[in-house]
């Protein structure tokens, strides 16, 4: 039994008639228990200013970290802001709130900004908790945590389930919740999703202290609190899938218009892009420069399910493109901030592509040695960059201080530097 486990087994934790299990989840055969209903039953929504300041004062007074999570409706709606908001407190019990009715959540921000809010993935849901106005200024993420301490599946089932011995039924994570009013089986699932949150957390959190792993987890969870909001994509057309087929510029700028105008409409419409045009479709209007309606509609994605003024809609921005001069249309591929791609590395120059050998095998080594994902124990970006442009003096302190500037935590410099600095004598075969 791991650290986890037995954290696990000590914990209060309830199944569907509410009484605590003897093992910790796990039946007496062995199998893990199916988690059906939240302990205290499903709360309310809170959808009503009064509703959501006695939720507040309620959390402000409860104890311990906070369990947070937040459902989208990817897929359906445009964006990525937050259709439903759930936590849970000892003291306090779980809320659900609705944040389209209470869009501004700063003041339930404010109250618990000192405590350590526990979330599973952190920067999945940051930003659309950012945007209704809740940041935390301490966290602790259970993905992260599952990645550090070396857990083969680190998806909050797998985590709950093999951890803490419980099963949570996973049916509901893809639908819309931006329908209104939620359905009872949905928030049922909600609920659970923040049960046994605390419980993951402090099981976790002895299993990385004791594998010496909790001074670092805390160092990454402090990053990721820390971290700005994440600079606007440039060129987000260029991510359409398929657009390595598109070749040509008058082509690529076919994609650009499509994707700018699908984008337009999609956020006017407040549905997801690819409702509204599929990128499959955008690659063959590209593909084919139609010149005409007719030639458009015959077209795969632009089919009888496309009514006439679609069709005129897409075959305008198909003609804006052609009538664009030369110089107005999109080059292939993007400016590349950095070295290039590592394939091209051999010919550019042999020297740092030995270098860059030497260093994911070192780093390879040394994350198998640490049971952890190589891209948990380093950026690969940073290793290539290092590799790419290695200090003019490669030894351990200007190894150390060009992976503290590209943002490497402390413990992640104290571990990589000596097998780094080593990689970086390579020489060409």
């Amino acid at each position: 039994m791991t650290d986890a486990q037995e954290t696990a087994a000590a914990s209060s934790l309830r199944t569907t008639g509410g009484a605590p299990p003897d093992d910790g989840g796990s039946t007496a055969s062995g199998a893990p228990t199916p988690l059906l209903e939240p302990r205290e039953g499903i709360p309310e929504v809170i959808a009503d200013e009064a509703s959501l300041a006695e939720m507040i004062a309620a959390l402000a007074a409860g104890s311990g970290p906070l369990a947070v999570d937040a459902e989208r409706a990817s897929g359906y709606r445009y964006g990525q802001r937050a259709y439903l908001v759930q936590l849970r407190r000892q003291g306090a019990g779980t809320a659900l709130i609705d944040p389209v009715a209470c869009p501004d959540l700063s003041a339930l921000g404010e109250a618990l900004s000192g405590v350590e809010w526990v979330l599973h993935a952190a920067t999945q849901d940051l930003p659309c908790l950012r945007e209704i106005g809740m940041v935390p200024t301490r966290l602790f993420d259970t993905e992260l945590a599952g990645r550090l301490a070396g857990f083969p599946r680190v998806g909050l089932g797998a985590m709950v389930e093999s951890v803490l011995g419980f099963v949570l039924e996973k049916g509901h994570s893809a639908v819309d919740w931006s329908t209104r009013p939620l359905p009872e089986p949905w928030l049922r699932y909600a609920a659970l999703d923040v049960e046994l949150l605390v419980d993951l957390r402090d099981a976790l959190e002895k299993e990385l202290d004791g594998q010496g792993k909790l001074e670092w987890a805390r160092q990454e969870f402090d990053a990721i609190a820390s971290a700005p909001p994440p600079e606007p994509r440039k060129d987000p057309w260029r991510r359409t899938s398929g657009m390595h087929k598109v070749r040509r510029r008058r082509q690529l700028g076919v994609v650009r218009e499509l994707w700018q105008t699908r984008d337009r409409i999609a956020q006017r419409r407040d549905v997801s892009p690819g409702k509204v045009l599929s990128d499959a479709a955008i690659v063959e209007a590209a593909l084919a420069l139609p010149t005409t309606v007719q030639a458009l509609a015959a077209l795969n994605g632009f089919g009888h399910r496309t009514g006439r003024r679609q069709l005129e809609q897409w075959q305008a921005a198909v003609d804006r493109v052609r009538s664009l001069t030369e110089a107005q249309l999109p080059l292939p591929g993007q400016p590349v901030a950095g070295p290039p791609p590592p394939r091209a590395w051999a010919d550019k120059d042999p020297a740092a592509a030995a270098r860059l050998s030497a260093a994911r095998a070192a780093v390879s080594a040394l994350a198998e040695e640490l049971n952890m994902p190589q891209e948990n124990l380093i950026a690969p970006d940073s290793v290539r960059r290092v590799c790419w442009e290695p200090p003019a003096q490669a030894d351990e302190n200007t190894v150390a201080a060009a992976l503290t500037g590209l943002g490497a935590r402390p413990w992640q410099v104290e571990q990589v530097t000596p097998a780094l600095t080593a990689a970086l004598s390579a020489k060409p075969a």
